[in-house]
């Protein structure tokens, strides 16, 4: 796998990452949504957890697979639905509030009534 990922750090753009894994791709798709199949990709590959003594043409195949089912999530999808960045996901309005938070404000509630 040293042979990838040596390979790997030469590439900096989606579309280098995608003809690298020879990935057939719309330019349309990855113009809007780069950052966000790059993102997915690594999540995927974090996820896959790749041994770094694992074969070089199975590392390779599964970086591949990976690199497809990252792009496909945004040709089906939206980097809105899809959520990756954090962003995405505040603002979609969905907080979580500590057991703590909550005490504390209503114990200074009590102390100003």
């Amino acid at each position: 796998m040293e042979i990838l990922m040596r390979a790997l750090k030469n590439l900096s753009t989606t579309e280098e990452f995608l003809e690298f894994f020879a990935v057939e791709y719309q330019p349309a798709v990855v113009h809007v949504n780069r950052l966000h199949i790059l993102q997915r990709f690594h999540q995927y590959l974090r996820q896959a957890k790749l041994s770094t003594d694992c074969d070089e043409a199975e590392a390779l195949e599964t970086c591949r697979n990976l690199m497809e089912k990252a792009y496909q999530d945004f040709v089906h999808s939206s980097a809105v639905r899809e959520k990756v960045f954090k962003v995405f996901r505040d603002a979609e309005g969905v907080k979580t509030v500590s057991v703590e938070n909550v005490r504390a404000a209503l114990s200074m509630r009590k102390q100003v009534a």
